[in-house]
């Protein structure tokens, strides 16, 4: 399985100025933006690293997904949520030849942890051998920082002040995670029960 991020965050949907006022630093001076590309960085890490612990898509974005063969026959987990919209599904041969499967033979079923692509009859298209399937969709709470849910919001805060709080050390035990942001993530973690992964 591989995930490939298609687009990215834009540095307009990061709270840089919300950020600069929970580190209370100082405003009102001819150099207030200097920091700003060192802040959007923090941010972006925070950001990054929050999406891996809980497999939530903070800022909506595209996605393609590729898989050697879909988890079951009739369905294919997709690895992070909450996902929008399915935006596409192809089938690549082994020579590389591309073929687009149909919009009316799958769909999404939503779902806040494990968002699935179904088929509409008893089967999604084969994936021919040495062949990958292609899934492509977006995900995200929405396109702006006002989409979050409030705890996730926080949490990034923090974890950016940490980063940042913390920039010049080397040391493992202040580059871990803040117990205040694992407890802020802990209800969007993906339970892992048996082997049910994305495959």
């Amino acid at each position: 399985m591989m995930l490939i991020e298609e687009t990215t965050v834009p540095d307009a949907a990061l709270p840089v100025e919300e950020f600069k006022t929970h580190l209370r630093l100082g405003s009102g001076f001819g150099a207030d933006s200097l920091q700003d590309a060192v802040l959007v960085s923090f941010l972006r890490a925070a950001v990054a690293a929050i999406e891996a612990r809980t497999s939530k898509v903070l800022i909506e974005r595209d996605f393609t997904l590729s898989v050697n063969g879909w988890c079951g026959a009739d369905v294919q987990n997709l690895p992070v949520a909450p996902v929008t919209v399915v935006t596409g599904m192809a089938l690549i041969d082994r020579a590389g030849v591309r073929s687009e499967v149909a919009p009316d033979v799958y769909w999404l079923e939503r779902d806040s942890q494990r968002p699935r692509v179904r088929s509409v009859g008893s089967a999604l298209p084969v994936v021919s051998e040495a062949g990958t399937g292609e899934v492509e969709f977006r995900a995200g709470f929405g396109t702006g920082w006002d989409a979050l849910p409030a705890d996730l919001a926080q949490a990034v805060m923090l974890l950016a002040s940490h980063y940042y709080e913390f920039r010049h050390e080397t040391t493992l035990s202040e580059g871990c995670m803040p117990f205040g942001v694992t407890s802020l993530i802990e209800r969007y973690r993906v339970m892992r029960l048996g082997g049910g992964g994305a495959r």
